[in-house]
């Protein structure tokens, strides 16, 4: 398998669990939302580093490394990577809240429909711009 077959594997996964965010969205599970969003977000830049070359390491958000890696993608891409990278940063921090809590902390009860609107929003952006810097590698 090569990194771009992988990346574009990752790319469908990201494209499937939106379908996945817009459920979650309609029955107002919005901590799900939060969730699954940097599932989502995190599988389209680790997408896009594999594209160019870069493999990407097991952590969850890589932004820092799209951002420094910026001079690989296209100027259209390269433009928008420090957005992406401050989403990444964003919903990692969300991560085990949205799915686990704490003893001060019920998910169920904290995360608003603007929170799962807003998580569901900045995913299905970089989604988008994961599919402008992967999807030309097809053709």
């Amino acid at each position: 398998m090569t990194n771009e077959s992988l990346a574009r594997a990752y790319l469908v996964k990201a494209e499937k669990r939106l379908k996945a965010l817009a459920v979650l969205r309609d029955e107002g599970a919005h901590s799900d939302v939060v969730r699954e969003a940097q599932e989502l977000v995190e599988l389209a830049l680790k997408g896009m580093l594999r594209a160019v070359g870069v493999e990407p390491p097991k952590f969850h958000d890589v932004g820092g490394l799209l951002v420094e890696h910026r001079l690989k993608f296209a100027p259209s891409v390269r433009e928008e990577l420090a957005r992406a990278a401050e989403i990444s940063k964003r919903l990692r921090r969300e991560r085990e809240l949205a799915l686990y809590g704490d003893i001060d902390f019920i998910p169920t009860e904290e995360y608003s429909a603007a929170d799962g609107q807003r998580a569901y929003d900045e995913a299905a952006w970089v989604l988008a711009l994961a599919q402008a810097a992967i999807r030309p590698l097809s053709r």
